[in-house]
């Protein structure tokens, strides 16, 4: 049985302990605000910039494939019309040494622990999905050291994007891989990371970056019909657009494919730091209801230590006076 010196230290220890994790989840929960902020933010430019593509497609636009603050779509197969648009190769093509072109997974985690199974989560999607010779792009130290030490260190170090997202940094690396795609070194790109959908609740999910898939411009995988309208600027192309107001009597200068040509690139940009930012959002999430339970454990043992320091106190003070007692009887 622990001495009541033992039990003492071990309540102040579970205090000091609380006082931490109690201020950790206060962290949490203010930068969590701020995601959602920044997520917020970007609402209008991605309704805009789906608005513009519906109209200059002439398809419906439903749910974007990663709507900013909805659910993302676990992509479909892509379509020739996206691969003429971006310029890149109709079928991923073979590399110089005569091998198929390694697949890119950018994998998104935390830099930091103590959130839950938000790591472990993403770590496993991309280990399911791994294949041998796959290059894979770590965002998040925590998802750069588990890549690293099952062999796929990442090319790149992108640590400081998991912690303060920033839209340059992703630009460069859409940018690089879509010149890679389409010089055939690589065949395919892969997004992996945790979707917030709620505080208490964070999914993880894969889409596919590259090459544009028909989810990016909703109702480009209609390729037969898609590949002439996108050569006759002069076609109809009266837009509604699902949830915002269709564009009235558009008129596309130079013409539909250099305003695509110009206007992808920006969506796969903005999704991959939509995808950073939805990260970040879930990575505070995770942590203030990981640090929520942690204090709430914490007050349980410290209550069961209390009692027991008592109990233990009290009965010391009973020995004590049983003690006096035959000492005076005697």
């Amino acid at each position: 049985m622990p001495t009541l010196k033992e039990i003492k230290g071990r309540i102040g220890s579970v205090r000091s302990t609380l006082k931490i994790t109690s201020a950790m989840k206060l962290v949490s929960s203010a930068k969590l605000r701020k995601a959602q902020q920044a997520i917020e933010s970007m609402r209008p430019y991605e309704q805009q910039l789906q608005r513009i593509l519906a109209a200059a497609t002439g398809t419906p636009s439903t749910e974007s494939a990663h709507s900013v603050l909805g659910g993302p779509q676990i992509p479909g197969p892509s379509t020739e019309s996206a691969h003429s648009v971006l310029g890149g190769p109709q079928t991923p093509g073979p590399s110089t040494d005569g091998a198929s072109s390694p697949r890119v997974i950018i994998a998104i985690a935390s830099n930091s622990s103590l959130c839950g199974g938000f790591n472990a989560a993403a770590i496993a999607q991309v280990r399911a999905r791994r294949h041998s010779g796959d290059v894979v792009y770590s965002i998040g130290r925590k998802m750069a050291d588990a890549m690293r030490r099952d062999g796929f260190p990442s090319p790149a170090d992108y640590t400081a994007l998991s912690e303060h997202p920033s839209y340059a940094p992703c630009a460069d690396l859409v940018e690089k891989l879509s010149e890679d795609l389409a010089s055939g070194r690589i065949s395919e790109v892969l997004l992996v990371y945790n979707h917030f959908v709620s505080t208490a609740r964070q999914t993880p999910v894969v889409e596919r970056l590259l090459p544009a898939a028909a989810s990016v411009i909703p109702g480009l995988d209609r390729t037969s019909e898609m590949a002439g309208q996108l050569g006759n600027d002069d076609a109809p192309f009266s837009a509604p657009v699902s949830g915002l107001e269709a564009i009235p009597d558009a008129i596309i200068e130079p013409g539909r494919r250099e305003l695509l040509a110009v206007l992808l690139p920006k969506t796969l940009k903005l999704k991959l730091y939509a995808a950073v930012l939805d990260s970040a959002a879930a990575e505070h999430a995770a942590r203030t209801v990981a640090m929520q339970a942690a204090t709430d454990n914490g007050n349980d043992l410290l209550e069961e230590l209390t009692l027991q320091y008592n109990k233990g106190r009290q009965q010391k003070i009973t020995n004590e006076i049983l003690d006096l007692a035959a000492g005076q009887t005697e």
